[in-house]
């Protein structure tokens, strides 16, 4: 696709958050960059949280498993859906009546300030690699197809790349700089749209394209073996009460105890409202990824019929620059752009507050808001530095194993946030503050070390999705030990 054309494709789009912003932002303060001065529209905020959950990677990755593994996926998504209920009605009660603004000051009135502090370097560190690694492989998508015009070489680094991460960057620093999570509410719902439109065009243009109506296009997914749902096999990584109950565990996690996604929440004034907006956004994130699962079931056969023999994150990539109308290539590329913004833009953005309010303590100071205003904006453009940075490194390395690594990492490290939190609420203990810290540092190590042995063990246990609950109940256990008696 030509540069130029996608270059006026994405000021476009900037112009358009731009806007957003601009009118989003008007006397905007510490508390609208925060939490959106508590008068966030639930609806909103359901609907664009859609976009911040289904990440660019996301946009590629779960149509390209349909091939290998069905609709096994959706065993994932129904453990979110029960997720997303526990987060309502067990973590958003507590969040409200402490009116937190952070929601890692839970700790700090649970069990001190060391756990305070661990909860939100744990989170910091989990967010930036996680963050900045999808955004990495998404720029690098963007980058092969622009100007490579070959999804599956591996190029070192170049010019195109530097310049589509900084032009990013920049676009996102430019339209959450002042309004912060107020603009973010409204960019996020406007990207949403985006991207919904993107997947259902493509599933049209191939029903279209192949002749097919949805129930006949499902028979043919039986014939091929592509509705297989559910796993029976205890020893499979993807066992359906694994994939279930760590999805669900993800949820509870990744975004009951993330910043970037509860601050949205909390943004709403009442808790009834917001409540109503995790119940809206849960039934809409099931639909929405069955169509993914659709969809993919859909690419794979139109590949097959044309002859493409591609597979995984390439499928839909290739199939709707090389062998689509060029409309679709249009279209994928401003689903993608609209997948990666809201992920990437939250993120700097939920950083930047938990930075700001955990670390600095600029709740805490007796400066005035003028001068508050001044640290979080030089911490929000020290973040965009951080993300520029990793993502030119993750280019660097091109590796794909190495950033699948860094992911993997990164859902590590929730499992101490996930204990912290359960045995502040499950449990009426206090514990010794000042041990915190460590035990949040061995449960990963000691989670890796027995997922390790497990494999190599003679019955080869594979722990997959599950291995946040172990990390967790680890993490539990450890601050059991260190409870005060």
């Amino acid at each position: 696709m030509n540069p130029v054309f996608v270059g006026v494709i994405l000021s476009v789009y900037f112009l358009a958050l731009l806007g957003v912003s601009y009118y989003t932002s008007r006397n905007a303060n510490n508390q609208t960059f925060f939490i959106g001065n508590k008068n966030s529209n639930w609806l909103l905020v359901a609907f664009g949280m859609i976009g911040t959950s289904l990440s660019g990677v996301t946009f590629v990755s779960v149509p390209g498993t349909v091939g290998t593994s069905g609709f096994t996926y959706f065993q994932v998504v129904l453990g979110y859906f029960l997720g997303y209920f526990v987060v309502a009605f067990v973590l958003l009660p507590l969040y409200y009546k402490l009116k937190l603004t952070s929601i890692y000051t839970y700790l700090n009135e649970r069990f001190g300030f060391n756990s305070y502090q661990t909860g939100a370097i744990f989170f910091i560190i989990s967010r930036t690699l996680g963050a900045t690694a999808r955004l990495y492989l998404v720029i690098n998508i963007l980058d092969l197809l622009i100007f490579h015009n070959d999804i599956t070489k591996a190029t070192d680094i170049s010019w195109s790349f530097v310049a589509i991460s900084v032009a990013i960057l920049l676009m996102i620093l430019a339209y959450t700089f002042k309004g912060g999570v107020k603009t973010i509410v409204w960019t996020d719902t406007l990207q949403t749209v985006f991207m919904l439109g993107a997947l259902l065009i493509t599933v049209g243009y191939i029903l279209t394209k192949m002749n097919l109506g949805i129930g006949e296009t499902w028979t043919q997914f039986q014939g091929l073996g592509y509705d297989n749902m559910f796993v029976l096999d205890i020893n499979s990584k993807d066992f359906f009460l694994k994939s279930i109950l760590g999805g669900m565990f993800i949820t509870i996690s990744m975004t009951g105890l993330d910043q970037e996604m509860m601050q949205k929440n909390i943004s709403i004034e009442k808790l009834g409202n917001s409540q109503k907006n995790m119940f809206t956004f849960s039934v809409v994130m099931v639909i929405v990824n069955f169509i993914f699962l659709f969809m993919g079931g859909l690419l794979y056969m139109y590949a097959a019929q044309i002859g493409v023999n591609a597979k995984g994150d390439d499928l839909y990539p290739i199939l709707a620059f090389q062998k689509m109308s060029p409309l679709i290539g249009v279209v994928f590329i401003i689903g993608l752009i609209s997948a990666l913004f809201p992920s990437a833009d939250g993120a700097i953005t939920a950083l930047t507050s938990s930075f700001c309010i955990d670390i600095l303590g600029i709740n805490r100071n007796e400066k005035s808001e003028v001068e508050n205003s001044k640290t979080r904006k030089i911490v929000h453009l020290t973040f965009t530095l951080i993300f520029l940075i990793l993502v030119i490194i993750f280019k660097v390395i091109n590796d794909k194993s190495i950033i699948g690594l860094i992911l993997k990492i990164a859902g590590y490290t929730y499992g101490p946030l996930l204990g912290l939190f359960a045995f502040g609420i499950l449990t009426k203990h206090q514990i010794k503050d000042k041990l915190t810290l460590w035990v949040c540092l061995a449960a990963p190590i000691i989670t890796y070390a027995l997922s390790t042995y497990l494999e190599k063990a003679e019955y080869a246990y594979q722990i997959g999705i599950e291995v946040l609950i172990i990390n967790g109940l680890i993490t539990f256990l450890g601050l059991w030990l260190i409870r005060k008696k």
